[in-house]
């Protein structure tokens, strides 16, 4: 897996980075966020050392090929307002699933939509895999426009699949699958 790769992705807007424990304090800024952390299936970090704590636990999946994570950086500002990450992978079936979480005061400007499509294009291209897949909440409207933006295509639901703040919600499932010739990993 070509981890410097996904860590130098380049929009037009954003561009990736290596997670970094350097980074704490602005990835704490969303992560310590109940409004944000309540759908994307991170605990809320309540104090920095949780934060770092979580930042050592995706690097050491990172070194162990599970996981790929990127910070999301705004060009114009050199802003880190997000994470990106593709897991999950599946050799035999030749997949992955893709997820992301921003700070709340970057919703709706399209980076959530440029970082799936960025991370789509990787996937297919340069880990040839021949889908990918996210799980979203289904009361998580905006997650699941910037799929359909992407073309992916909602391909089921599970009935109160997850349980949130004493409430069961149902999972969306969505899908996309690549249209180049892929090869398994």
């Amino acid at each position: 897996m070509n981890k410097s790769l996904f860590h130098s992705l380049e929009g037009e807007n954003i561009t990736f980075k290596a997670l970094s424990i350097d980074d704490v304090k602005e990835i704490h800024n969303y992560a310590s966020d109940k409004e944000v952390s309540r759908f994307i299936g991170w605990d809320l970090m309540n104090t920095l050392n949780e934060t770092r704590e979580h930042i050592e636990i995706m690097l050491k999946r990172e070194s162990t090929g599970t996981h790929l994570y990127a910070s999301i950086v705004v060009k114009s500002t050199q802003a880190i307002v997000g994470t990106a990450m593709i897991f999950n992978f599946d050799q035999e079936a030749n997949h992955a699933e893709i997820g992301y979480v921003f700070h709340k005061d970057h919703w709706g400007k399209g980076y959530g939509t440029e970082s799936v499509a960025l991370m789509s294009d990787f996937a297919f291209k340069s880990l040839n895999l021949h889908k990918l897949h996210a799980s979203v909440v289904d009361t998580n409207i905006g997650s699941a426009r910037i799929l359909e933006k992407n073309k992916y295509e909602l391909e089921g639901r599970l009935k109160d699949h997850y349980y949130i703040e004493d409430k069961y919600y149902d999972a969306l499932l969505f899908g996309k699958i690549t249209n180049l010739q892929s090869r398994k990993i």
